[in-house]
C-alpha cells in the first residue's frame, strides 16, 4: 500500500482545500492528514483560526479522500511521522516549494501540488471582514 501524508490548517474549509486532499490522495492509496493544533497555529504559525482543532478535524472526517487525521504539533514532527507511518509520498502547497526537500533523503517523494489560485482562509477572512 501506498501511502500519503499532508499537513495543513483547513481553516474554513473550502474547494482548494478538497482539490488538494484529492489530488494528494491520487498519489496512492491511504492518505494520513497532519492537522495543526490550535497551540501550534497559535504560537508557532502565528495564526488564529476560526475554527477548533475538533471542529476542523470533524470537517475533514467527512471527506472521502482523508483515510487518517493526525495532530500537528511541531514543525519537527514531518520527518518523525514519514517514518512512523511508514510513508511513501510527503505532499504539500506549492508555497512551501522547496521547504521540505530535506525529507527525500528519508526515502520519500516529496511533491509540491498548485494551489487553487482564486481561493484562500486568507481570501475568505478578507472577505468576511470587508477588506476586499
Amino acid at each position: 500500500m501506498k501511502k500519503v501524508i499532508t499537513y495543513g490548517t483547513f481553516d474554513l474549509l473550502h474547494y482548494g482545500h478538497i482539490r488538494l486532499l484529492e489530488r494528494a490522495r491520487a498519489l496512492g492509496d491511504y492518505l494520513i492528514v497532519g492537522l495543526s493544533s490550535d497551540e501550534f497555529n497559535e504560537k508557532e504559525k502565528h495564526k488564529v483560526t476560526f475554527q477548533s482543532y475538533e471542529e476542523r478535524k470533524k470537517l475533514l472526517e467527512a471527506i472521502r479522500y482523508v483515510d487518517e487525521i493526525i495532530p500537528e504539533e511541531s514543525w519537527e514532527q514531518k520527518k518523525e511521522d514519514v517514518h512512523k507511518y511508514d510513508i511513501d509520498v510527503f505532499v504539500i502547497g506549492d508555497d512551501w516549494k522547496g521547504h521540505f526537500d530535506f525529507l527525500e533523503k528519508e526515502g520519500v517523494e516529496v511533491v509540491y501540488l498548485e494551489r487553487t489560485p482564486e481561493i484562500s482562509t486568507t481570501l475568505i477572512k478578507e472577505n468576511l471582514h470587508g477588506n476586499k
